[in-house]
């Protein structure tokens, strides 16, 4: 029996157009269970995603970031671009330049771990230019690229579950397909210098939260470097010390899709003593011996920049700012409580002036520690803003 080069190639043609529309219908259904799922996941988080009556109105007397420095108004989103730098040249003026960013990372393979369905690698970079860290890769099992999700703590084995509960952030992600990076300041943390000093801890030449912030940024470039992970839907989370550091990241470098701040204490605010900027690892450095730790006192005052941001009437909603459009979720507790919103109020202004709603959401709960409840929305947040490519 002969086969026509004519009949072949239509059979082809026919396979081909039979596997085209088998891999469209495929496609087409997996997007829509991804649409179904974010839309399930928005339900669920829409709630935290809306300012109560009760602090709709109110900014607290915080000066708005639609304004210059010369006192002219921010009108339009072309403005703003221009107002945005404004705000972020001068906190990198006031705490200190960066170093260059370290954006082609050189990642040694330490040890490797199976579990469950995760490939979990310890893995050493250098995240300054003049010190190393180790952290934990996940990478689930599973065709990429995907979304990924950078956790900070003041060690990075609790982000893996290997410490306190409810603050395993990077595992419970990984398990649910998130690519996941935990790190933390082990070092300082066992001596209890608490962050990251550059270049040295007797010559400080940025604020040591801002420094954190900056290893943040270039954990973010490992992240990026895997095929596993698409760049345009990395994300950052921390809790505590972690929230401060993942707050500070996110605002101040661009890339980091988006972020949930847990209970870090959002705004300045003297009277509670976890919310403590003015200690010298996070905006307060000055010369050791440094000042007792604790609440500010006439015999114990602050030092370094934070009462000098506190005289110019600086607050962290500046900060906040500069997230937007992007999206971030306020996981409050004691030290974020619903008054919050007076400062929240100012980053939903300007996403509304961008054209943006929804972008700026809180939970709250009456203690400081995470809870399986809190979490939950965490990490819906997560699987709702970088699941899938465009944010809602």
């Amino acid at each position: 029996m002969t086969f026509s080069s004519s009949r072949w190639f239509g059979s082809c043609g026919l396979f081909l157009l039979l596997l085209f529309m088998d891999l469209s219908i495929r496609s087409t259904h997996a997007q829509s269970s991804v649409r179904k799922a974010s839309d399930q996941t928005w339900k669920n988080i829409a709630p935290f995603f809306t300012v109560p009556k009760a602090w709709a109105q109110e900014n607290d007397s915080y000066r708005s970031p639609l304004y210059f420095e010369n006192g002219t108004p921010v009108q339009t989103a072309e403005q703003w671009k221009k107002r945005r730098e404004e705000i972020l040249q001068r906190w990198h003026k006031m705490m200190g330049p960066w170093p260059a960013l370290l954006t082609n990372p050189k990642v040694e393979i330490l040890e490797s771990t199976q579990r469950d369905s995760l490939e979990q690698f310890r893995v050493r970079f250098r995240w300054t230019p003049n010190a190393f860290t180790t952290g934990y890769l996940l990478i689930p099992d599973a065709p990429g690229p995907r979304p990924a999700v950078v956790s900070v703590f003041y060690e990075p084995e609790t982000g893996i579950g290997m410490g306190k509960p409810n603050r395993d952030f990077a595992l419970q992600l990984a398990l649910k397909g998130f690519v996941t990076l935990s790190i933390g300041t082990t070092e300082s943390t066992n001596n209890k210098t608490w962050a990251i000093h550059y270049p040295s801890i007797e010559n400080t030449q940025v604020e040591p939260l801002s420094m954190l912030a900056y290893a943040a940024a270039n954990a973010w470039y490992v992240l990026a470097d895997r095929v596993e992970v698409d760049e345009t839907r990395i994300g950052i989370v921390g809790h505590s010390y972690g929230g401060k550091w993942a707050m500070f990241a996110s605002c101040l470098f661009e890339k980091y899709a988006c972020a949930a701040w847990s209970d870090p204490g959002i705004v300045f605010d003297s009277s509670r003593s976890s919310v403590n900027y003015w200690e010298p690892w996070y905006l307060g450095y000055h010369s050791p011996p440094w000042r007792k730790r604790g609440i500010i006192t006439p015999d114990n005052p602050a030092r370094g920049l934070y009462p000098q941001l506190v005289q110019k009437g600086h607050d962290l909603h500046e900060i906040h700012a500069l997230m937007a459009p992007r999206p971030f979720l306020v996981s409050g507790g004691s030290e974020d409580p619903p008054k919050r919103w007076a400062a929240l109020n100012h980053t939903i202004a300007v996403n509304k002036l961008l054209g943006h709603s929804h972008r700026v959401g809180m939970t709250n709960r009456p203690n400081h520690s995470p809870t399986p409840e809190s979490n939950a929305v965490i990490y819906d947040f997560f699987e709702h803003f970088l699941s899938h490519p465009s944010p809602r």
